[in-house]
């Protein structure tokens, strides 16, 4: 059939492809089948569940064609910016290429938390220099938006530091990242 009205017939033609159950909806598992980086590794778990749960306007765990078809323009996105900070054309975000990349995107981080967010979100190699793929690379960037955002509504006065209690940390962490 026809794409609907407001969704690109590509999309539409993708959706009904990776729609493998054909139930008019995509799932995790179907999302997760369906995108790849640019080494051919699947999208990790964590980064799909975040933007089904970003796309699904019925909090049903899953997206329809208008999810899917906003999804992918999103994904379109954070692929140019990704290629963009990616200077060596590698197909991965090395430190130096993150560093830069938060820089340019307003986020003034040390070196050693840039290190820290590497370790734990490059692929489990045992290469001296860790890169992340882009599925990692959206995954952060989403995390540290949303982060900042719940920083910066405590934040008031813009100093750069907050006092919170520890539940109102907690409380925090779990509303922007569950």
């Amino acid at each position: 059939g026809n794409a609907p009205p407001g969704v690109d017939p590509e999309a539409f033609s993708w959706f009904q492809t990776v729609d493998t159950d054909h139930s008019g909806f995509i799932s995790i598992k179907e999302l997760k089948q369906a995108l790849v980086n640019n080494n051919w590794s699947s999208f990790n778990d964590e980064t799909c569940l975040l933007m089904i749960n970003m796309f699904d306007k019925t909090r049903s765990g899953r997206i329809d064609v208008y999810g899917f078809s906003a999804l992918l323009r999103f994904i379109q996105q954070w692929r140019s910016l990704f290629q963009q900070y990616d200077r060596d054309q590698s197909g991965s975000i090395s430190f130096s290429e993150l560093q830069q990349a938060f820089s340019q995107m307003g986020y003034n981080l040390s070196p050693q938390f840039s290190q820290l967010l590497l370790a734990r979100y490059a692929q489990r190699s045992h290469s001296p220099n860790p890169s992340i793929q882009l599925d990692r690379f959206i995954h952060i960037c989403m995390q540290l938006q949303s982060l900042t955002d719940a920083f910066r509504e405590k934040d008031t006065a813009l100093a750069g530091s907050v006092r919170l209690s520890y539940e109102d940390f907690l409380s925090m962490v779990v509303t922007r990242m569950l």
